[in-house]
């Protein structure tokens, strides 16, 4: 039983029957209902006898941090990046350290791409195009979204590393700052989440979507896609991050959701997360079980910027905030 639950649902939601209560950003709504929770629940019945409810919610991973720092009723948080971890543990939500869970609670990872119009008729091939006149761009808002920071550090990683840079410490970052300004001028159209604005893109919105590998992947799975797939020459690998909500467990549950943890980073779940198009953390050789996976030329982490505290302060807080925004949004 996979159940909806308002944002809003207070503690009263738990009964006698063991449950596990799931917060997760938006683009993990699928994999987690159809195929993770499915599996884990037939893995529990097999190994005690007995049912195992739960209870999801999605939205912008931002939105899903504020939710839970106000009182949602989350045992287990999947968010799109460890800043929101950071926050929670910040507000006294989180005990438990996420570094003592396999891949320090990173659960799988998808790069930053581009999705453009049949054709690509405006011959997109990397960020540095995106600086030209006339590109619209659609991008989901760094105020709400994860997808969105792990974009604008894409952005700004690959125009670091244009000039042919060894790594991102030798690069130029004047030259980073100056292309993420010019490609934000382009930006037309911003979604609360990576999600939304995959709809806005499909409304016929913008010229390109820049987003989760994933969103496509998936829909080329399902011969369903309708657009290109573009991989940027530089781009960064998002890495979601996994926390338990330490004040929602009961002792009762613990068991449960340590055990539902613990399948997570298994070979089962890792190529469940690939079937829905997201990469596997664990192992390269079930990468290769999705055919609609391609090479990606020159990858980068957090890591490579710094980490998320140092790249979010430096990079989206004081360089795209107090500059980038207010003078290319008005």
């Amino acid at each position: 039983m996979v159940g909806y639950i308002s944002p809003l649902f207070g503690p009263e939601l738990k009964g006698n029957a063991a449950t596990v209560v799931i917060y997760g950003f938006s683009i993990l709504e699928e994999a987690v209902n159809k195929g993770i929770v499915p599996a884990f629940q037939k893995r529990w019945m097999e190994r005690t006898g007995e049912e195992v409810r739960f209870y999801t919610s999605f939205a912008g991973s931002g939105t899903v941090m504020n939710q839970i720092r106000f009182g949602a009723p989350a045992d287990i948080a999947i968010f799109s990046h460890t800043l929101d971890a950071y926050r929670l543990q910040e507000a006294g939500r989180i005990q438990t350290d996420w570094n003592q869970f396999p891949r320090r609670g990173i659960l799988n990872r998808t790069p930053i791409v581009f999705i453009v119009r049949k054709g690509n008729p405006k011959g997109i091939g990397g960020f540095q195009d995106l600086r030209k006149p006339g590109i619209g761009i659609v991008h989901p808002d760094p105020q709400t979204s994860g997808g969105a920071l792990w974009s604008i550090l894409a952005e700004y990683g690959a125009f670091a590393l244009a000039e042919n840079a060894v790594s991102l410490k030798r690069a130029s970052l004047g030259g980073a700052e100056k292309g993420l300004y010019d490609l934000w001028k382009n930006v037309i159209v911003l979604a609360s989440s990576s999600r939304a604005s995959r709809t806005q893109f499909e409304m016929g919105f913008g010229d390109i979507l820049i987003t989760y590998e994933q969103e496509a992947v998936k829909d080329l799975a399902q011969g369903k896609f309708n657009h290109e797939l573009i991989i940027p020459k530089e781009t960064i690998y998002a890495e979601h991050q996994v926390v338990l909500i330490d004040w929602n467990i009961l002792p009762e549950e613990k068991e449960v959701i340590q055990a539902f943890l613990d399948f997570l980073w298994t070979e089962e779940a890792q190529q469940i997360f690939v079937a829905f198009g997201f990469r596997s953390i664990t192992d390269e050789a079930i990468n290769r079980q999705n055919k609609y996976f391609r090479e990606i030329p020159s990858s980068f982490t957090v890591e490579d910027l710094g980490g998320w505290k140092a790249a979010y302060s430096n990079i989206v807080e004081g360089i795209w905030k107090k500059r980038i925004l207010e003078e290319t949004r008005g």
